[in-house]
């Protein structure tokens, strides 16, 4: 699998446009090259260089196998689930200090909705049905 966006390159910084000092609207996201037996996809955006560990910034399951791009600022199409800004939506760039690196991760689902999905158990149950994943990362710094 590959993830890419028309937004930023892969280990490239990402525009204010997508963070907390600037719209704070997704960036445009499209992946390739599934596996055939894909009923689902799952997205994560994390920072694992935050503060207290990894910074969830936007968890959305039960995407149909048939999508494979999000475009610009939506609209998503799947369930998104709440992020460590308190909201079931985007939550862009905002490190409080230095460079932050931030990942796009693509999970490609052996089903079709995942049953039960909470802040605190998306990762687990993910990884229960991934069959493969493809990653894009991003940097920014206030």
């Amino acid at each position: 699998m590959q993830i890419k966006s028309k937004d930023f390159e892969h280990e490239g910084m990402i525009p204010v446009k997508f963070t907390c000092k600037g719209e704070d609207i997704s960036p445009h996201l499209k992946w390739s090259e599934p596996p055939k037996n894909t009923k689902s996809y799952a997205l994560a955006c994390t920072d694992p260089d935050a503060p207290g560990g990894n910074w969830i910034h936007w968890y959305i399951c039960d995407i149909p196998a048939d999508v494979t791009e999000i475009s610009q600022g939506g609209p998503v199409p799947g369930k998104e689930v709440t992020n460590d800004f308190g909201k079931t939506s985007y939550g862009g760039p905002c490190p409080p200090s230095g460079t932050h690196r931030y990942f796009f991760r693509i999970y490609a689902l052996d089903i079709k909705q995942l049953e039960g999905i909470k802040k605190n158990n998306f990762m687990e149950k993910v990884k229960d049905h991934s069959i493969d994943s493809a990653e894009l990362m991003g940097k920014f710094s206030k």
